[in-house]
């Protein structure tokens, strides 16, 4: 089943309709889309290459100066508002006005000193699918805050503030991945991203006849989160195993498999298996930016799937819905390539698919999963677009 989503120019309209009958003035909006990365999977951590862009799913929030420092949240989707104060900045049980709040509170922190205001907002990035709404909700504030209180801040400030907002507010120890490209994303592009310096390059993604398909399982396992700090902290023994012989070794960015087989197999081949994982991405990524420059897109379709099989054997954060998915399409030739997507155990499977052929795809594959998992595929079909922006 294909799901479609109201238009963008709705949305806005929505969202700023809801805006004027709550709080009587005219708003300012900023949209903020969610990400797909194509390759690059939990390499960012380890501060290494990542290749996302930004979609055409996006967070849309309206604003507005209050002339106190009470602020009014009202989450559209959800049906819920929150009220809260600029001088007291505390975790709610809500949890989505978090997002909010530790934006703000990274600004304070920063010495900027944003006032009291309103604030709806609403969008169509699905729940769970893996397209970091939370990052977007993040990057949208920033943006929002930045515009309505002209702070003039640069794009890769407000990205750095929103990760640490997600990361000392929100609790998720997120790498910067999601924020950039929420922020950074180009119409048409994907971002090599270096984790570790974060210098970045557009790569031009205009693959005209090949679709991005995403598969949503429907299914997010409770494994997700605690087996995410798991992997972080088996790559850093990785690391600290290698650094006894390179003193200079500061992550995997700077390790090799050679380093790996000497110094970590023997200890420890759990360990070793994860670390080669992200050694190899890394390598595979440089190498996929390469095809995209030869303009060959069947061959960059290879490596996703090559980095499915690596997810999943030797990093393990797949799972029975997301192997099936890709096992579904791996023989397809409408396929060139396809990968879960994200940190893991549920979410979407990315398919790089033949335009003609997106239909009987999804009419091939949906009943089979319905079948298989007792569970309805939900499918998207993903754009390159620009980056958070005003929109009115």
């Amino acid at each position: 089943m294909v799901l479609s989503t109201t238009g963008s120019t709705d949305l806005v309209l929505q969202i700023t309709d809801k805006f004027k009958d709550i709080f009587g003035t005219t708003p300012i909006v900023v949209r903020s889309p969610g990400r797909v990365n194509l390759i690059g999977e939990h390499t960012d951590y380890n501060q290494g290459f990542v290749l996302p862009a930004a979609v055409n799913k996006a967070i849309y929030m309206a604003v507005d100066r209050r002339k106190d420092n009470e602020l009014h949240f009202v989450a559209l989707d959800l049906n819920l508002s929150y009220k809260g104060n600029l001088d007291r900045l505390v975790s709610s049980p809500m949890h989505w006005p978090d997002y909010l709040l530790g934006v703000i509170q990274q600004l304070q922190l920063l010495g900027y000193s944003p006032g009291g205001f309103n604030c709806v907002f609403g969008g169509d990035i699905p729940s769970g699918a893996g397209m970091s709404s939370s990052a977007a909700l993040e990057c949208a504030t920033a943006f929002a805050m930045n515009e309505l209180f002209g702070f003039q801040l640069d794009l890769l400030t407000m990205v750095k503030l929103s990760q640490k907002a997600e990361n000392v507010f929100v609790g998720v120890q997120c790498g910067i991945m999601d924020q950039f490209a929420s922020m950074f994303g180009r119409k048409n592009h994907v971002i090599r991203l270096d984790c570790q310096s974060l210098e970045y390059e557009y790569y031009p993604f205009n693959t005209d006849g090949v679709r991005i398909v995403l598969l949503d399982t429907g299914v997010k396992h409770s494994l997700a989160s605690s087996e995410y700090n798991t992997r972080r902290r088996q790559c850093e023994a990785g690391v600290s195993l290698v650094r006894k012989h390179h003193p200079g070794v500061e992550s995997l960015r700077d390790v090799t498999l050679a380093m790996l087989a000497e110094y970590v197999a023997p200890v420890d081949p759990l360990v070793n298996r994860r670390c080669e994982f992200v050694v190899e991405e890394n390598a595979r990524l440089l190498a996929a930016t390469a095809d995209l420059q030869r303009g060959d897109i069947s061959a960059f379709g290879r490596k996703m799937f090559a980095t499915h099989e690596g997810l999943s054997r030797k990093y393990e954060v797949s799972c029975p819905e997301l192997d099936y998915l890709v096992q579904q399409v791996q023989g397809d030739p409408a396929v060139l390539g396809a990968r879960m997507m994200g940190g893991g155990f549920g979410g979407c499977t990315i398919n790089l698919v033949r335009e003609e052929a997106v239909d009987a795809l999804v009419e091939r594959v949906a009943p089979a999963y319905q079948a298989a998992m007792n569970l309805e595929l939900k499918v998207y079909i993903g754009q390159i677009e620009n980056g958070t922006s005003r929109e009115a």
